[in-house]
């Protein structure tokens, strides 16, 4: 009879409904001599962090969790450590219970910050006010001053964070404080990298830096072209390709052994950064190098966990920094969804309802509570499209009238899956468009379909989250056309073979996370009808609605926009706090 008795783990029920992954982290922790009660605690933090959230605050936890001697217990477990120095878990003097690496990413980031931010600042440069007269001539100075302090502000610093929202004129100020950096960087002008989370928000950086240097060159003078040519204007990357991401190593090549060339970095779109991503840029960047920050710090914040951008503008505004500015006037010629797009932001319900009343149409709200009600509304947005058939594609001329056109109005989902997803939703319209193309269901790609990429594909130059159409030349053969800068500026087109691209989805319904880094004149905003769905923010409905440029249309529930409002999005992290001790 064998000695050994060999039993199943049988693991608390409360991690029933976790992941695997994180079951299997709990019975890891118990194989290593762990308690149930901190195998429970981990299986928590794994999944939390897949949830956005860097740590568990243990005081915040139901009082019959943990009590002080329960606390005191797991600071005695030996997988627990104080973050002195490597242990798998770390519990802090504030109750907060992390995985090792999300603590010590809190902790190194808001230690490279600190240290960038101590660098000292030469005195102002006798020519300041002269240099941001010419960069800002013929603008309004009451209304960009916070612009100009942004671009005074900037000179001799290792660190600074521009935010604002849609329409404040972000990429401009940017364009304007890397010509100030170039004016007074010495004897050789700087090198600039320039790089965004995604693809489509790194090429939408490129073509709006783009525009602002050909505008800017036909207004500042000989001594300012030389500073214009050394602002890169297309390549832009995302920031893992700047990082050199290596997935097999699971590393960048870029850290602190080997720097990244720059001597002025700038992310935009920072509010997509994760905890660990911001962490390696930090790395990365040279101590002496100028690391910029741009992004709307109210918007969703990244896939991966932490809310760094969000924790990073609260702490700085907290301490008054003068290394962040805050945009706030809106510069757009149609400011008409301007007050609906504060509404939103400041979570208040009878503002919302006045702006929708004051907009003169441009916001609307649809009542959409039923999947009968969701297929009459995508009825009639597939029959808007379909009221104008695809061209036919006999010049580059038209491909890019039919990108500009599909670019007009876009369809944005809070959810990916289910009856009120991105994918039903693209069903439904695709089919809508077959009946009134008249074409069969089985029959495959065809003129007119709008088509996204998702994955990135560098030898081909399509990156995650571009939109191409679908269209037919002269003699029927399809083309898949992507929009492309030509040589001179100018929109262009470039055409590609139907089963020659990298991986790629339907287009006419993208959820709101895609669409971050885009804009578009007209925009509908999909929510899931009821007010409990987990996915329900209101820094989710802020960045879906703050796409528009000039109408948006909200198809949702009352409870449900009610629902949203009333949740602001709060991950739980540390980040905040530790900031919070430096500044």
């Amino acid at each position: 009879m064998s000695a050994f008795d060999f039993r199943p783990l049988q693991l608390p029920p409360s991690l029933d409904a976790l992941r695997p992954l994180d079951r299997a982290l709990a019975r890891w922790v118990v194989s290593q001599g762990g308690s149930l009660q901190l195998a429970e605690l981990a299986a928590h933090a794994s999944f939390a962090e897949a949830q956005g959230d860097t740590c568990l605050v243990l005081s915040q936890l139901p009082p019959s969790a943990l009590d002080a001697v329960d606390l005191a217990a797991l600071r005695t477990q030996a997988l627990i450590g104080d973050g002195s120095q490597l242990s798998a878990f770390v519990l802090d003097a504030d109750a907060r219970f992390y995985l090792w690496r999300n603590y010590r990413h809190e902790q190194q980031t808001a230690a490279a910050i600190a240290q960038r931010r101590g660098f000292p600042l030469p005195p102002p440069a006798a020519s300041l006010a002269h240099d941001l007269d010419q960069l800002f001539a013929g603008a309004d100075r009451a209304l960009t001053a916070r612009q100009r302090d942004a671009v005074a502000a900037v000179l001799g610093r290792r660190w600074f964070v521009l935010t604002g929202g849609p329409g404040t004129g972000k990429t401009t100020t940017v364009l304007r404080m890397l010509l100030m950096l170039a004016r007074h960087a010495g004897d050789s002008l700087p090198t600039i990298q320039v790089a965004a989370p995604t693809g489509k928000a790194a090429q939408r950086l490129t073509s709006s830096l783009r525009e602002g240097i050909a505008q800017l060159t036909a207004t500042l003078g000989d001594d300012w072209q030389a500073m214009l040519a050394c602002i890169p204007e297309g390549d832009a990357q995302t920031v893992h390709r700047l990082l050199g991401w290596q997935p097999a190593q699971d590393r960048y090549t870029r850290d602190r052994r080997n720097r990244l060339a720059g001597d002025i970095v700038v992310v935009d779109e920072a509010s997509m950064l994760d905890l660990a991503m911001l962490r390696a840029l930090l790395d990365a960047v040279r101590p002496d190098a100028t690391l910029i920050l741009v992004g709307d710090a109210e918007q969703l914040s990244s896939v991966g966990a932490g809310s760094v951008l969000m924790d990073v503008v609260a702490a700085m505004e907290r301490a008054a920094a003068d290394d962040l500015v805050r945009l706030q006037h809106v510069f757009r010629a149609d400011i008409s969804l301007v007050a609906f797009n504060e509404a939103v932001r400041s979570g208040d319900p009878h503002a919302l309802l006045a702006a929708v009343e004051a907009s003169q149409g441009h916001a609307t709200l649809r009542a959409i509570d039923t999947p009968a009600a969701l297929q009459r509304a995508l009825r009639d947005w597939a029959d808007r499209i379909a009221h104008e058939p695809p061209p036919i594609a006999n010049s580059i001329g038209c491909a890019v009238a039919a990108l500009q056109r599909l670019a007009q109005r876009q369809l944005l989902c809070a959810l990916r899956e289910g009856p009120f997803g991105a994918m039903q939703a693209n069903r439904a319209i695709e089919q809508r468009l077959r009946e009134r193309f008249g074409i069969a269901t089985d029959a495959g790609p065809y003129a007119g379909r709008a088509v996204l990429i998702t994955r990135n594909d560098y030898a081909r130059q399509l990156f995650n989250g571009d939109v191409g159409v679908i269209l037919a030349d002269a003699s029927g053969e399809l083309g898949v056309w992507f929009a492309a800068a030509a040589a001179d500026g100018t929109l262009s087109a470039r055409c590609f073979a139907p089963q020659s691209l990298p991986p790629h989805e339907q287009a006419f319904a993208l959820t709101i996370h895609k669409s971050q880094g885009s804009e578009y004149p007209q925009v509908a905003v999909l929510l899931p009808p009821e007010r409990d769905n987990p996915i329900l923010s209101r820094q989710l409905l802020y960045t879906g609605v703050s796409r528009a440029r000039m109408h948006v249309a909200l198809w949702a529930s009352p409870a449900a926009i009610e629902a949203c409002l009333q949740r602001p999005l709060q991950r739980v992290g540390g980040l905040r706090a530790r900031l919070a001790e430096v500044f």
